[in-house]
């Protein structure tokens, strides 16, 4: 390795992960244990051995991470449980439970007055999902606009009724979320280009093996029937006469309930997508070999049964710590020279640096392809990316915020649709059942919009172990890959890097969003 240059960069020597020395490609969806997979085997470049995922005979994998599958499963059946009581308490009858009874009044309302808005709200956030996923698929470009600049005008408007109602928290709350979004956005527009670029090679991948976008087919399923229950429950405890804060309390401890069940779906989801990704990547870098046969299939079977609780502990913590550390670094980048502003908003910064490399979404890539642990995932993933150099290249990605956004404008657009109807029906819980509405439509639709978050882990964290993979799949989309890698670390080293040490000749300038 010349100039202490990161070893992805150099275009030579093995991949941190090659296989060894098998030169069959056998049919069949396997995985190394994670002691295997520490790496000590090498091939030479060009070798046409199969990677780890191609071995058979298949060994038996350990469940990982049982104490979570076991919490969540228990949370799911308490959960559960509870939802059908608050429910039935109301349905078609005031206070069936007389211990239920001492909590509320004779005047509330019934179950049955908003179950029929919130299941609505499950089958407009089906839609959206659905169509938005396939508006990514044929038209990306128009539907990242759309999302990138209509959110803080949507929740600008929303504000401003908010204020007309004389609902002042929540016209405060999407006032500033408004104005955080609209600073998130200026601070990266430049950025746009190549995380739309990556979307469109991740959605290519995607297509090419149609079977990965159809699995979140029978997981959207999944979820519109446990929201049948959620929302029995929820409009039991909206119509119940009880005092508007301990009915928001009791809300916001079910929505942390249906974030982590859907967050559980949805992670399900970006395991078996990246499993598969990874292994079309992988055999593309091996003489473009055929794929086994059905890979699917089988990274399903992975991902539901020894992967489950790795996927349960990861869903609980990850998606928060993203958007924290998102927040974090879009404050950093607007501090300017307030030292002390500066010093603080470092420290924070460092707490979620630490924080990332236990919890981080490229971890559910290691734990389809080798099996592991969520946390030793996280920490291998990371340690990866930052060996190589590849953690530049991830800073800089806006994939994850694009799809944050079009998953927020689903839920805006749910939230507002089922909320007109409430307006017409019982005018005093617009708030309350529209921003439950919102939180259920956002679900369904990253639900969906996280198939191609899969696809998007599995590039980055193919490119880190083995850059020549990338290459022979797409070479310009490599090269292109290259050219921004080597902006990264002259923008964090303030000198020129040489083109040639980045393994490509740099191509043309990076596409526009047109």
């Amino acid at each position: 390795m010349q100039s202490g240059l990161p070893r992805s960069l150099s275009g030579s020597g093995p991949s941190h992960h090659a296989a060894s020395s098998s030169h069959e490609i056998e049919e069949d969806f396997a995985s190394v244990d994670s002691t295997a997979q520490d790496g000590e085997s090498s091939a030479g470049e060009g070798s046409c051995t199969p990677p780890p995922l191609g071995r058979t005979p298949e060994p038996t994998r350990k469940w990982r991470d049982v104490f979570w599958l076991i919490l969540f499963v228990l949370h799911a059946g308490l959960f559960g449980f509870l939802l059908v009581i608050l429910g039935i308490n109301r349905y078609r009858r005031n206070n069936r439970f007389p211990k239920l009874a001492r909590l509320s009044t004779a005047d509330g309302q019934q179950t049955q007055e908003f179950w029929p808005i919130l299941g609505a709200a499950a089958a407009i956030g089906a839609v959206l999902g659905l169509g938005m996923l396939y508006i990514m698929c044929v038209r990306p470009n128009q539907l990242i606009k759309v999302a990138v600049h209509s959110v803080t005008a949507y929740l600008a408007v929303i504000s401003v009724f908010c204020f007309w109602d004389e609902q002042f928290f929540w016209g405060i709350a999407f006032a500033i979320g408004a104005v955080l979004q609209f600073l998130y956005v200026v601070s990266v527009t430049d950025r746009l280009p190549f995380s739309v670029l990556v979307i469109k090679m991740a959605v290519k991948m995607l297509l090419s093996l149609p079977a990965t976008i159809k699995v979140c087919y029978g997981f959207l399923s999944g979820m519109i029937a446990w929201m049948v229950l959620w929302s029995f429950g929820v409009s039991g405890v909206i119509a119940v006469g009880m005092d508007d804060h301990a009915r928001w309390w009791i809300l916001l401890a079910l929505a942390v309930s249906l974030f982590w069940t859907g967050a559980v779906f949805a992670n399900t989801v970006h395991v078996i997508v990246s499993g598969v990704i990874y292994l079309l990547l992988s055999y593309s870098a091996q003489c473009q070999a055929p794929l086994p046969s059905r890979p699917v299939l089988r990274s399903l079977r992975h991902a539901v049964t020894t992967s489950i609780g790795s996927i349960c502990y990861g869903s609980l913590f990850t998606a928060a710590i993203r958007v924290f550390r998102w927040s974090i670094r879009g404050l950093r980048s607007r501090i300017g020279n307030n030292e002390c502003l500066l010093c603080c908003v470092d420290f924070l910064f460092n707490i979620v640096e630490i924080l990332v490399r236990f919890f981080n979404k490229y971890a559910f890539v290691q734990v389809a392809v080798y099996g592991k642990g969520f946390n030793h995932s996280a920490r291998d993933a990371w340690e990866l990316f930052q060996s190589t150099g590849v953690e530049a290249l991830i800073a800089y990605d806006l994939t994850g915020a694009v799809l944050l956004m079009v998953t927020v404008l689903g839920g805006l657009i749910t939230g507002t649709c089922v909320g007109i109807w409430t307006w017409y029906k019982n005018e005093d819980r617009v708030i309350m059942v529209g921003s439950t509405a919102m939180l259920m439509g956002m679900v369904q639709v990253y639900l969906c919009m996280v198939v191609i978050e899969g696809a998007v882990t599995s590039i980055y964290a193919c490119y880190a172990d083995d850059p020549a993979s990338l290459s022979k799949w797409n070479t310009e989309f490599a090269d292109q890959i290259a050219e921004a890698l080597h902006q990264r670390f002259q923008h964090r080293s303030g000198r020129d890097v040489p083109a040639h040490m980045v393994g490509a000749q740099l191509p043309k300038p990076l596409p526009e969003i047109t």
